[in-house]
């Protein structure tokens, strides 16, 4: 009998050791997803506006969901759908923004502006779902705010510039609102049904403006290009939808930073960004402070 008892708490011990793991290597990985996607959407042709490319992904995104998962049910009836359609909203919001930022500025700083998210989040989940943080893990999330302050660049005096921080900034607030709703949804909706709705609203959302500015990849580099948005930003979407069933929004938000770090460099070897010591100072803050609040989540396992 003490044997039996043993095993099953060594059991119980490994799927605690499993389900803890399954948050940062889902978030790791949408991460680098979301990474790829930004340097797509850096490079593709200045003919593709913010429209153009939001269409793309969110068209290309819904038509892909529906034809691996819709072909035997109807996969549009979920639970809640009118915060569903909200979540699509803000979401689209954000993409929309973060777009605008990445064509306005180098990737490395629009990237660096945007996770501001995880802070917008806390402040929402607390708003929300009257989440209380420990001084521990509001220091992690100070210090992942300060990382990404010492790689941001200031060019106030630059109009373009201004207007690209300003989007980026806009997009931080909206997703981090919208990890915020995940956190609720994922409750009684899966991922493939969050996406779904998100890339359904988006598609209405920029389907106007596409409308009256289209433009169609009609080589094969640009068809390339938009292929690869849409299947990083899939990946990178089901990806993130999937951790946050085992991160909390503010959690899965820090983890989810990591995309700084492999979007500048990444901006570094293939776009020639600068490798200045901001980068490497703040790059290392924002990695280090992730580790410690993974410490800080895997004690309360205990």
């Amino acid at each position: 009998m003490k044997k039996i008892i043993k095993r099953g708490r060594g059991s119980q011990s490994h799927a605690s050791r499993q389900t803890y793991a399954a948050g940062p290597f889902f978030m790791i990985s949408a991460a680098i997803s979301f990474a790829v996607l930004d340097i797509f959407v850096k490079l593709i042709s200045p003919q593709y506006n913010a429209w153009s490319i939001g269409f793309y992904r969110f068209f290309g995104g819904m038509v892909i969901i529906l034809m691996i998962f819709g072909r035997k049910r109807n996969i549009f009836i979920g639970d809640n759908i009118p915060l569903l359609i909200i979540r699509g909203c803000t979401g689209s919001v954000a993409f929309i923004s973060v777009i605008i930022a990445i064509r306005m500025l180098p990737v490395s700083t629009a990237v660096v502006i945007f996770y501001s998210f995880p802070a917008f989040s806390a402040i929402f989940s607390f708003l929300i779902h009257g989440e209380r943080l420990s001084r521990l893990e509001v220091l992690c999330i100070l210090a992942v705010m300060a990382g990404t302050a010492v790689l941001f660049d200031f060019h106030p005096g630059d109009a373009g510039n201004m207007t690209g921080q300003i989007m980026a900034v806009v997009g931080a607030v909206f997703a981090g609102l919208t990890v915020t709703l995940i956190r609720t949804l994922r409750k009684k909706n899966g991922s493939v049904i969050i996406y779904l709705y998100f890339c359904t609203i988006g598609t209405l959302v920029t389907a106007p403006m596409f409308g009256m500015h289209y433009v169609f990849p009609l080589t094969m580099v640009d068809g390339f290009m938009v292929m690869g948005i849409i299947l990083s930003s899939l990946a990178g979407q089901l990806l993130m939808n999937q951790g946050f069933f085992y991160c909390r929004g503010w959690e899965g938000g820090v983890f989810m930073s990591g995309e700084v770090v492999f979007a500048a460099v990444a901006g570094i070897v293939f776009l020639g960004d600068p490798a200045t010591w901001c980068f490497f100072t703040g790059g290392s803050i924002i990695l280090v402070s992730v580790a410690v609040l993974n410490g800080l989540m895997a004690a309360r396992q205990h």
